[in-house]
């Protein structure tokens, strides 16, 4: 049997299917309505397009009341986005306003990748971790990582709890905006979920953008000695 590879790529090659599967790499639920208004389409023309992705498995949904949710289908799906989203050209986007200016710099800085922390800050933080032998990162190809015994206790003094799973302890994410590996699997999402449990990350608005807080710089000063003050986390 052959695999239809272009039928995938169809899906992806129109702009606005493109842009709904990027909105929804923070991981959450959006209504079509929100999806609309995020790639600047009609209700029905996102209607539309949504039914494509759905149909060809890269998106899943479901109702609530009169609501549409819609999100990412599974955890392959989402790093075929990324890595289609690393391979990608660069087009400059001059910001229409200092807002979406602030917004753009945010998502650089820190930002939800699924469930794990993305851009420079979550490189400083898996940086940190290697050079402290909490984790043994191998940058070849395939990049390979893994928890050491000390990073297992490091994790158990910080309060981090790894939820019981088949998941992957450590796996390298490839970061699409820093192209360098930055920390995914379990410990990535436990870490993740503990720095937004703990208010050292907030949400930039209603984008998959964070913001380092003052509480977080502090830390990650304490617990991974990180200045307070860098250019990933300076907040905004």
């Amino acid at each position: 049997m052959g695999v239809d590879l272009a039928a995938v790529a169809r899906l992806l090659a129109d702009g606005t299917r493109a842009a709904f599967c990027l909105a929804l790499l923070d991981g959450r639920a959006w209504t079509a309505g929100e999806l609309a208004r995020y790639a600047g389409v009609t209700q029905s023309t996102a209607t539309s397009h949504l039914n494509l992705l759905v149909g060809g498995g890269l998106l899943a949904d479901e109702r609530h009341g009169r609501h549409r949710y819609l999100r990412i289908a599974d955890r392959r799906v989402f790093e075929l986005i990324e890595g289609l989203a690393e391979l990608a050209p660069r087009q400059p986007v001059r910001p229409r306003s200092l807002t979406v200016a602030t917004r753009q710099q945010a998502l650089l800085d820190a930002r939800l990748c699924y469930d794990h922390l993305a851009g420079a800050v979550a490189l400083e933080i898996k940086d940190a971790m290697v050079e402290r032998g909490l984790l043994v990162w191998d940058t070849g190809q395939p990049a390979a990582a893994a928890l050491t015994d000390r990073g297992a206790a490091w994790l158990a003094d910080v309060g981090i709890v790894l939820p019981a799973s088949r998941r992957p302890p450590v796996r390298a994410c490839l970061d699409w905006t820093e192209r360098r590996t930055h920390l995914a699997g379990a410990v990535g999402g436990a870490l993740c979920g503990h720095a937004l449990a703990a208010g050292w990350v907030t949400r930039v608005g209603t984008t998959r953008a964070l913001r380092v807080t003052p509480l977080g710089r502090q830390a990650l000063h304490d617990h991974l000695g990180l200045p307070i003050v860098s250019s990933a986390t300076r907040g905004r």
